[in-house]
């Protein structure tokens, strides 16, 4: 009867799960009122990219180690093999402050279950171009069946791999102007912390990859896991937006004269009324054409662009200023507070007030 039930198991495990789902694989069998846990064991490849940041890499090796922990105080195995993984036996990072060294080489890794890309710092071309020597390995890995998730800007690589051409990618607020010029394939998923999509993930925001983290827990052993882990480190677990950490600086990398030109207009004047007729004939370019090309360039229409400028120019004031909220909803160039509540909620998460509660500076 015991083989029986471990058949089903197995079964269960192998025969019907697709191999991408991110099914649990962790199984109770009653069995003679002993509970048996049978386990695919899921091997983890922290990739040690060159350009990494050092707490990225130890904190994805903690929080999953710690998983183990955890399953190893209930009487359970552990669920996780995890290895940090090289292109040589050891990598400087940081300029040489930090050396770290490798379990295993890429030569030495011919299959894992779930590899993961630390946020990398500093210059992304330069992160890009010396870390070659991976790319042929992620895509294999990916093609073998391997799901594969980027921390923050280790989405810079994994993009450079091509596999992320035609998907969507979770990209910190501040970078999105870049990988936006630098890979146009890639669809930037606004302010999303996270995505899934085909076996890859994606993180945007510095410290929020330790939500993806979460998420695969979660996906992997359930939510009592996942919960656990968030309690232990102090994560907020249900993040989900960017918005109210993000501050708006415009796509101003795309070298049209006339869209710069309309962009520094909007800033410098947003407690002014203007129409788009006004700006396109000041550009001297036709409306409709001139809308189109600064929507493409900017990714906001004139009417977004001149309430995001505004909404920033109100969280300004409301982190340091002692005006009430209706007078700078006023100065900004607003008439209707409500409206200016709505867009404002709407572009940060937040309504005025509670802005200010969350981010005005303490008085000593």
């Amino acid at each position: 009867m015991l083989s029986f039930f471990i058949f089903l198991c197995y079964k269960a495990i192998h025969g019907f799960a697709g191999k991408r789902q991110g099914k649990t694989t962790l199984l109770p069998v009653d069995c003679d009122k002993r509970l048996l846990y049978i386990y695919t064991m899921k091997h983890i490849s922290i990739l040690i990219l060159k350009e990494a940041t050092l707490t990225s890499i130890d904190s994805t090796l903690q929080l999953f180690t710690r998983i183990n922990d955890f399953l190893k105080y209930q009487g359970r195995p552990p669920y996780y093999t995890i290895e940090l993984i090289g292109a040589t036996k050891s990598t400087a990072l940081n300029n040489g402050s930090f050396y770290i060294r490798a379990d295993k080489t890429l030569e030495e890794v011919t299959k894992t279950n779930l590899v993961i890309l630390p946020m990398i710092c500093g210059d992304f071309v330069k992160a890009i171009n010396s870390n070659k020597d991976f790319y042929g390995w992620i895509e294999n890995q990916y093609a073998a069946g391997a799901e594969i998730a980027s921390l923050c800007t280790g989405s810079f690589v994994l993009a450079s791999t091509g596999i992320l051409n035609t998907k969507k990618c979770a990209v910190h607020w501040a970078a999105a102007n870049d990988f936006t010029i630098m890979f146009p394939g890639v669809t930037v998923a606004g302010d999303k912390i996270m995505t899934d999509e085909n076996g890859i993930y994606t993180s945007g925001g510095g410290y929020s990859y330790l939500n993806l983290l979460l998420y695969l827990v979660e996906k992997h052993l359930g939510r009592e896991f996942s919960v656990l882990a968030s309690k232990m480190f102090e994560i907020d677990i249900e993040r989900s937006s960017q918005n109210s950490f993000a501050i708006f600086m415009g796509q101003k990398q795309h070298g049209d004269s006339d869209v710069l030109t309309a962009q520094e207009f909007i800033e410098n004047n947003y407690t002014e009324k203007f129409t788009v007729d006004e700006l396109s004939t000041k550009c001297g370019v036709g409306r409709r054409t001139f809308e189109r090309k600064f929507k493409k360039l900017t990714g906001n229409s004139f009417m977004q662009y001149a309430q995001r400028v505004k909404v920033e120019a109100a969280k300004k004031q409301l982190e340091t200023g002692k005006k009430t909220i209706n007078e700078i909803i006023y100065e900004i160039g607003y008439n209707d507070i409500n409206a200016f509540r709505e867009v404002f909620k709407k572009y940060t998460g937040f309504t005025p007030i509670e802005y200010r509660n969350k981010y005005k500076a303490r008085q000593a």
